[in-house]
């Protein structure tokens, strides 16, 4: 886990009342997959912030990509994390490329109560963990762009209070790591 003197200043003021824990991370990181265990083990709820947006706006993320561009999906993806961001006892999964969003992304790291925890990936892990999902990811599907929108993310996501490696963990592992680094388990 690699955190730097601001974060741990930032990570000492959250942990005395953390009320959401936010995982971040490239696709692949195992947002979705270790969300719901950390919220079971604390008791809390999970969302997943793409889930949300799909079912708001009546269809899959790639239909919106498509139909009204990524710029339009960026905005609407915005606001639905801002208005699940004031939920109390909430793991909230981003989608990878929400971290991206400067004001998204101060708010996360601002916001009274919440941990951002980025789950750390290596790029040739997420290219094996989503082989076959390129029809459900429009970013994975567009592998000429791929590695420069890792690279480019790469710094932000490390903005987070806490980054754990997580390629060589299993599930059950992630959540221990997280809730080590939350100080909630």
């Amino acid at each position: 886990m690699r955190v730097t003197d601001q974060e741990k200043k930032e990570h000492a003021a959250a942990e005395v009342c953390t009320r959401r824990i936010v995982l971040t991370g490239f696709m692949g990181s195992g947002k979705s997959t270790v969300g719901p265990l950390v919220a079971k083990r604390l008791g809390w709820r999970f969302i997943d912030a793409d889930d949300v947006i799909a079912a708001e706006a009546g269809c899959p993320i790639p239909e919106i990509f498509a139909r009204e561009g990524e710029a339009a999906f960026r905005k609407r993806e915005r606001e639905t994390i801002v208005r699940l961001a004031e939920h109390e006892k909430l793991v909230l999964a981003l989608g990878g490329g929400a971290i991206e969003d400067d004001g998204t992304r101060a708010m996360l790291l601002k916001a009274p109560g919440a941990m951002l925890v980025h789950l750390e990936v290596e790029l040739e892990t997420t290219l094996r963990r989503c082989s076959g999902t390129e029809g459900k990811r429009p970013v994975l599907a567009d592998r000429a762009n791929l590695a420069g929108r890792y690279a480019r993310r790469m710094p932000l996501y490390r903005e987070a209070h806490v980054s754990i490696a997580v390629d060589a963990l299993r599930p059950d592992e992630v959540v221990d790591a997280v809730l080590r680094a939350t100080r909630l388990g």
